[in-house]
């Protein structure tokens, strides 16, 4: 009889990071854990899921911490890398914030990984990754080969996104020398219902302000969308698929906020929609044809807007007046 195929998830009480342990466990994987915290509440969720008191095991590790990380990632095959701050508010230290914890981070991932034999790691990036180069042709769809100018971040002050890219670039370069297989996804707005009960993240902050309304205004972006249950089944897809390599633009539509506002009132027709919106030169075209290419097949957006809404009509997190996350606001308070 084979053993049991065992892999670790980093910051594994997060948003993409939860479901993809449920994924895991329920395709019959030995699951690894890493949480900085694993008293926090908002973990609660991963102890029950199905499978999980057999074959999940919780790790308290930083990823500011290898020594915690190798801790963890003894013993398995691959390791999946979605941990990453996303703030939803404005970035005052933004080295503290999201340059060391997102670069130093996947540094110390891919150390641990080389320290315990792994073989093959997913590394979530982001289509912030791969969506910002000025030289890019006006008309064509951005794909793998697109990467975001990191001089342009830092003149744009758009730290998340070169956060993204550098760790990105530091990640697939680590793999080509050391022989680790590194294979980098980069979603796009990943939205879909959550498992967590007493958390909600900046991307379903955005929907669950549209349909309560507020104060803030919003600016109508245009962003390719993704369910977080694609995602994760892209993650596995990847994983399991010997012949991945590089990287692999995850996303589906892409709308702007208005459209999908649209979208949210042709479903459900009942709530006061947030309307207070302004457009923005903000356009964001990607392809994920290497993904489908590989098997991926995404749902409709129509069935993760329905899945998001009924969750927050079912469980409105912690209860707090909800708040635009401040990438999306226009002229916010500071």
């Amino acid at each position: 009889m084979a053993p049991t195929p065992r892999v670790c998830v980093t910051g594994g009480g997060g948003f993409i990071a939860s479901w993809l342990v449920k994924l895991l466990l329920s395709r019959g994987y030995a699951v690894h854990a890493t949480l900085r915290d694993p008293g926090d509440p908002k973990n609660a969720c991963l102890k029950q899921l199905d499978g999980a008191s057999e074959n999940l095991r919780l790790f308290k590790a930083d990823v500011l911490d290898v020594d915690t990380l190798t801790s963890a990632f003894v013993g398995c095959e691959g390791v999946f890398h979605p941990a990453t701050p996303v703030p939803g508010g404005k970035i005052v230290d933004p080295e503290e914030e999201i340059m060391v914890p997102t670069v130093k981070g996947t540094k110390n991932v891919l150390e641990a990984c080389s320290a315990t034999n792994v073989r093959k790691l997913i590394v979530v990036s982001s289509v912030a990754a791969s969506c910002f180069d000025p030289n890019w042709p006006e008309g064509k769809l951005k794909d793998e080969s697109c990467w975001t100018d990191k001089q342009l971040c830092k003149e744009a002050q758009n730290w998340y996104s070169l956060a993204k890219t550098e760790a990105e670039e530091i990640a697939l370069e680590y793999g080509k020398k050391s022989g680790l297989h590194v294979v980098s996804i980069c979603p796009g707005l990943v939205v879909g219902p959550l498992l967590q009960h007493v958390t909600v993240n900046a991307s379903s902050k955005v929907f669950l302000y549209i349909i309560k309304g507020g104060p803030d205004t919003l600016t109508n972006k245009f962003w390719p969308l993704v369910d977080v249950r694609d995602v994760t089944g892209a993650m596995l897809l990847i994983y399991e698929k010997a012949e991945s390599s590089g990287r692999y633009i995850c996303s589906l539509d892409q709308m702007d906020i208005k459209d999908i506002v649209a979208l949210m009132r042709s479903i459900f027709p009942n709530y006061n929609y947030a309307d207070k919106m302004v457009d923005v030169d903000y356009k964001v075209y990607t392809t994920s044809e290497k993904l489908k290419n590989l098997g991926w097949q995404p749902r409709k957006l129509e069935e993760t807007l329905t899945d998001s809404i009924e969750y927050f009509e079912k469980d409105d997190a912690d209860g707090e007046p909800c708040r635009l996350p401040y990438f999306y606001r226009v002229n916010a308070e500071e």
